[in-house]
């Protein structure tokens, strides 16, 4: 029962309906703070209390894998960055299950760098929000103009989540893929590389293009407050500083394990994989086959028991009443016939007195028989 705590605040498949709904519909401020500590808690939680449990690979591998198709396709942008926390919380948990030494460093250093670099993704979609009033993409556009720090800021938030090398996802999620790799666990490193090639699509490019480069709305905002442009630009500086010097990073992770990211194999296959997920963003959007965004709420794993339970459910109570009203219908009708025919036994036997005190309390029993049912019931 504890670990499926654990799992509800991690937003482990089936369980994560929670965090796509909550996380939208907070405040500017409200989401930034359920970014940094809600999910981390949990995070940290399983670290502590399940580290190297096998079971927690595949989970985060599947975490990882099933939000990145619910994110293409939703029209609210701070809604895909719940679906883009989730799949980033897949990360941590893969390496919490692995359990080295260089997992948990990298389920650390990616919890550490990812409260800072998807806060800053929150506070750019907050300061949209905060001018224009709505963050749909369907809505949104040429607010570079008019908003440009905090677009800067966005797409410094957005090179980071999809671990650009010189920013601070890439020094994080390095440790994370080169633990796998150590394992010998192929299947979901590449489970994990088809993620990472998602992050860009979904965080990496929809959420800057389409608020700030896609087609011109129309909206002439103002730039975001002074207060916001501070938290944007503080956030984009570490987010920068970590991918510079990861080595200072490094040194406050749980174990000391040497490890260089910045190694010339690993760097170049990074950009292999998001030069080619940039060059299929571009080719789907310019042949027009990229998905359409939806205004109707997506749902992805609480599709099980908003609509399927709710149907499996309402079959049942359905035939479940109908049963009731023809077996209560039913009982009406024999306590009536057995009060006529008490009644007519004991106007014969000239003993009415008796008879119908038996009859009464007979009737009063099957009365008080239904009120009860219908009572739990209903």
């Amino acid at each position: 029962m504890i670990f499926i705590a654990f799992g509800i605040k991690a937003a482990f498949p089936f369980l994560n309906g929670w965090l796509q709904d909550s996380y939208p519909e907070a405040s500017e401020a409200g989401t930034v703070a359920l970014s940094a500590f809600t999910t981390k808690l949990a995070i940290y939680a399983l670290a502590r209390s399940y580290a190297g449990v096998e079971i927690l690979i595949y989970i985060g591998a599947l975490m990882t894998f099933f939000p990145i198709f619910f994110a293409v396709i939703e029209n609210d942008l701070r809604r895909v960055l719940a679906f883009s926390l989730n799949n980033q919380l897949g990360f941590m948990v893969v390496a919490i299950g692995i359990g080295t030494e260089l997992a948990i460093n990298g389920a650390v250093a990616h919890a550490f760098a990812h409260i800072i670099y998807k806060g800053l993704l929150f506070m750019s979609m907050g300061a949209v929000l905060y001018r224009v009033g709505t963050c749909k993409a369907s809505e949104l556009g040429g607010l570079f103009k008019y908003m440009p720090i905090t677009a800067v800021c966005s797409i410094v938030g957005a090179v980071s989540i999809s671990a650009f090398p010189l920013f601070s996802g890439f020094v994080a999620k390095s440790l994370i893929m080169s633990s796998l790799g150590y394992e010998g666990l192929t299947f979901i490193y590449f489970m994990l590389l088809f993620a990472s090639a998602g992050v860009l699509h979904h965080s990496g490019i929809k959420i800057p293009f389409f608020a700030f480069f896609a087609h011109d709305a129309g909206l002439k905002p103002k730039e975001a407050p002074i207060n916001m442009q501070a938290a944007m630009v503080l956030s984009s500086v570490l987010c920068i500083l970590i991918g510079i010097f990861p080595s200072l990073f490094y040194q406050i992770l749980p174990y000391s394990t040497y490890y260089q990211p910045y190694d010339f194999s690993h760097v170049l296959s990074q950009l292999q994989l998001l030069m080619f997920a940039v060059f299929a963003f571009i080719c789907l959007w310019h042949f027009k086959i990229y998905p359409p965004e939806l205004n109707s709420t997506v749902l992805n794993s609480d599709w099980f028991y908003r609509v399927l339970f709710y149907k499996i459910t309402n079959f049942f109570v359905i035939r479940l009443f109908g049963l009731w009203e023809v077996f209560s219908s039913s009982l009406i009708k024999v306590v009536k016939l057995i009060y006529v025919k008490v009644q007519t036994s004991s106007i014969q036997s000239g003993n009415s007195a008796v008879k119908v005190g038996r009859s009464t309390v007979l009737i009063l029993f099957s009365l008080g028989f239904v009120l009860v049912c219908n009572y739990l019931l209903f």
